[in-house]
């Protein structure tokens, strides 16, 4: 029996060869996800082959998220975001962009989203590149929780990235947060990921902490379609068995569930 919530796993050092991808895919990693914060062009383009050979030859569909950097300096030293001085799309991300196309990736994820104004503008660029592919807005800035519905209308799916927006907020008012954007994305219909530190310690442990195991049933008994690992499957020593415990966790809190109704990417 699989999960009916989808595991995103990111793909990087740890998890490049394609044995190791064959194994996540047969553990039930159903996205891939790509850091463009990290790596060059010739490694992400390997990952993408790996990916998509491995899949092929299982005969699963592994959708590939392309999450762009964004002006990733202002997290880095810590600055707040202040209106009006924020320049969302870099031109890092407009050349990760153009690549990504050429790649046919199957989404992009926009960092520090403001407003559906940004995602507009993100697809204005895509235009140009003659190819509109679906969006996922990452929620990790205060000014986007101001404007959550507008940019849940406009984006393609949302990504709630708790690790920038725990910079932001006070991080007793995270886990209310994110149940609130959950249900607003149930109501219409769009895939909801919950990311970021989901299982931390496995970067450096095989065995999760009890907290990260409530965490993920936390998500998932909320509604969230999809959870996603991060370093823990990128650069962690544990990769596999971070996505068999992440597998575990799902199927144990659907249990809890009557008739989850899932947005799947």
């Amino acid at each position: 029996m699989n999960s009916k919530a989808q595991i995103i796993a990111t793909i990087g050092p740890a998890t490049k060869k394609k044995e190791i991808i064959k194994q996540m895919i047969e553990h039930q990693m159903d996205v891939a996800r790509l850091n463009f914060s990290w790596g060059t062009y010739e490694e992400h383009e390997n990952y993408i082959k790996n990916i998509r050979e491995v899949a092929g030859e299982l005969g699963r569909r592994i959708p590939i998220i392309q999450d762009l950097s964004g002006p990733r300096r202002q997290k880095e030293t810590g600055h707040e975001f202040k209106k009006g001085t924020l320049e969302i799309i870099t031109e890092k991300d407009l050349a990760d962009l153009k690549f990504g196309t050429g790649q046919n990736v199957d989404y992009v994820a926009m960092s520090f989203v403001g407003s559906a104004q940004d995602i507009l503008k993100l697809r204005e660029e895509m235009k140009k590149n003659g190819k509109l592919i679906p969006i996922i807005a990452k929620i990790e800035r205060k000014v986007a929780l101001d404007n959550i519905d507008e940019i849940i209308e406009v984006a393609n799916a949302v990504m709630i990235a708790r690790g920038d927006l725990g910079n932001e907020i006070p991080l007793e008012q995270i886990p209310f947060i994110e149940k609130d954007i959950i249900e607003k994305c149930k109501k219409v219909q769009k895939p909801v990921i919950v990311a970021t530190q989901m299982m931390l310690s496995m970067v450096e442990s095989p065995i999760p902490t009890r907290a990260e195991v409530t965490d993920i049933a936390y998500a998932i008994i909320n509604g969230a379609d999809a959870v996603m690992l991060s370093e823990e499957s990128a650069s962690g020593k544990y990769p596999l068995e971070a996505v068999e415990m992440m597998e575990k966790g799902i199927l144990e809190a659907e249990k809890h569930l009557r008739n989850p109704q899932i947005n799947s990417l």
